[in-house]
């Protein structure tokens, strides 16, 4: 097989949620641990933060992973969908999965898999969970698909949950209310494993304080504890934004090729998410958290 004809299996012939909707989406883990004892659990070689939520994860988790670049630590970072190359998905270090390494994965494992009938999500899964702990990533960003509880992600036992804020996503799939889809995505809070909410909702903060509590994790809301003020810096392409703890300034003049004034709620879970990752050791200085 070439990359071309490797895409093709994957996107053809695997259920795929983008094509066929809800019947792509399976409601248990079962595929997923099969998987991974098939790889011989990559998923416990390497470190990771697992992000969820309705909007931000995906400009947080790509924040956060330059962050830790940054700071020296070889990172990789999961996300979905993919815009123009399925590549893109699956990173270490900024740089896409080589082809090469998709195409042998594919070719070494499809017979295996098969068996199993895994969708498109949960190959990728397996694909980049197993890609991470060949290369000896420190630690990787991984950003859920869809939901929390059963994801294909949530196998990992993070350094840090983070959960962005919460939406009418794929009600449909997670629950007819907020709060339902808010228990589905609070499903990513593990045992004694610290956990930062980005946005405070009326409706949803309880749960997550009860998940917290339940499993004995220390629980932080980054929109309570940090305010941001965005500086006009003259260009449409860049934002600047002023980080205050109370009155104590924590960063100056932040910039941010991202636009959207949303942004201004994803810096904020960011930023709270390194502090967390300060307290637990890693080296993360404050001119990492700039470039």
């Amino acid at each position: 097989m070439n990359y071309k004809d490797t895409l093709e299996y994957l996107f053809a012939q695997l259920p795929m949620f983008h094509r066929i909707g809800a019947a792509a989406y399976k409601a248990n883990l079962d595929n997923t641990h099969t998987i991974c004892e098939f790889l011989d659990h990559p998923e416990n070689k390497f470190r990771s933060v697992h992000i969820a939520g309705t909007n931000g994860k995906g400009s947080t988790s790509h924040m956060l992973a330059a962050i830790l670049q940054s700071a020296g630590y070889k990172t990789g970072l999961y996300t979905s969908p993919h815009l123009i190359d399925f590549r893109e998905q699956i990173r270490i270090n900024g740089e896409m999965i080589p082809e090469k390494i998709v195409i042998s994965f594919v070719e070494k494992y499809r017979e295996q898999f098969e068996k199993i009938k895994p969708s498109f999500f949960e190959w990728t899964v397996g694909l980049a969970f197993d890609y991470f702990a060949n290369e000896k990533v420190e630690i990787a960003v991984i950003e859920t698909g869809l939901g929390g509880r059963l994801d294909s992600t949530n196998v990992i036992v993070p350094e840090l949950s983070v959960i962005t804020n919460i939406g009418w996503d794929h009600a449909n799939l997670l629950g007819d209310s907020l709060i339902k889809i808010a228990k589905e995505k609070a499903g990513i809070i593990k045992q004694n494993i610290p956990v930062v909410i980005g946005e405070v909702q009326a409706e949803t903060a309880q749960v997550f304080s009860d998940k917290a509590f339940e499993m004995n994790s220390s629980i932080v809301f980054a929109e309570i504890l940090l305010k941001s003020q965005r500086k006009d810096i003259g260009n449409s392409n860049q934002q600047s934004f002023d980080i205050f703890s109370g009155k104590h300034l924590l960063f100056e003049s932040l910039v941010l090729d991202l636009p959207g004034l949303y942004q201004r709620k994803n810096i904020l879970t960011v930023i709270e998410s390194v502090l967390k990752l300060r307290e637990a050791g890693y080296f993360i200085e404050d001119k990492h958290v700039r470039e």
